[in-house]
């Protein structure tokens, strides 16, 4: 069976450019870089990956682009660029023949504006990714869902994932909240999630993979099984755990799946949501 990691990053480390990566995160200041990752990927028989920005600069997206250019494992590239900019569709000219660019993230998670996502300028920008046949991952927390759901509705063409499950308290034990706000996507088929960053929201030294299995059982209700994708996180996912860890919570999650089923869910959802 065919796997592809629906999500992953690159980087080169610098203090500056990642300020997000604190003392707490050592082991992320380090450069993690398409050779650092191949052999793990072959290792655990992943065919390929999806590399989503880890900076808001259009740099970023340069980046991510001429790795893939020599990369083959990157599949597709979800890059940055800022949705209410004025000047957002002759920005988007420059990759009119970008090749595996599929789509973009703004970072909405830490956005003291909770709503920007429904500000008139945020649409406008979100209506021009749509014409141009882009997708749109949504990092955000779970605050955030309602208003998420409002955009998909106001874009139901338009393709949107989910990362990493919204960032449910996991490491709590906490699901209700976050439960009620999901289930108003059951119904908007245009919104993906990505099974991911589960462990980094868990407690990093103590999770074990049964305290996943509510959280993912949620998310199989709201999604079903044609809606939802692999991602590793790495290399963040090594604040808790190595690559073949978290790709076994969910291996042994699925494994009473039908074969159609875990092809879905470990590959063929992520290419039919980028287009690969």
């Amino acid at each position: 069976m065919e796997i592809i990691d629906a999500h992953q990053h690159f980087w080169k480390y610098n203090p500056v450019q990642h300020p997000w990566i604190d003392g707490s995160m050592q082991v992320l200041q380090n450069d993690f870089l398409p050779e650092h990752l191949s052999p793990v990927l072959a290792a655990n028989h992943v065919s390929g990956c999806i590399a989503v920005q880890a900076r808001e600069t259009e740099e970023e997206t340069h980046f991510l682009l001429k790795l893939a250019a020599s990369h083959p494992i990157i599949k597709a590239v979800v890059g940055w660029v800022d949705p209410e900019s004025p000047r957002l569709a002759q920005q988007l000219e420059k990759y009119s023949d970008a090749g595996p660019l599929r789509g973009f993230r703004p970072m909405l998670q830490n956005d003291p504006l909770r709503e920007r996502m429904l500000l008139p300028s945020f649409l406008r920008g979100i209506g021009i990714l749509e014409k141009q046949g882009y997708t749109c991952d949504l990092i955000i927390l779970p605050d955030q869902l309602a208003y998420a759901a409002k955009l998909a509705r106001e874009f139901p063409e338009m393709k949107f994932v989910i990362d990493h499950l919204a960032k449910p308290p996991i490491g709590k034990g906490e699901r209700k909240d976050w439960e009620d706000q999901l289930i108003a996507f059951a119904a908007l088929e245009n919104v993906y999630c990505k099974i991911s960053g589960m462990v980094t929201e868990a407690d990093w030294s103590s999770w074990t993979a049964a305290s996943f299995e509510p959280y993912m059982d949620t998310v199989l209700a709201t999604f079903g099984t044609s809606r939802i994708m692999f991602g590793s996180d790495w290399p963040v996912c090594l604040l808790a755990a190595d690559y073949n860890s978290v790709l076994a919570i969910v291996r042994d999650y699925f494994a009473g799946f039908t074969s159609t089923e875990q092809e879905q869910f470990f590959s063929l959802n992520a290419k039919t949501f980028y287009s690969f």
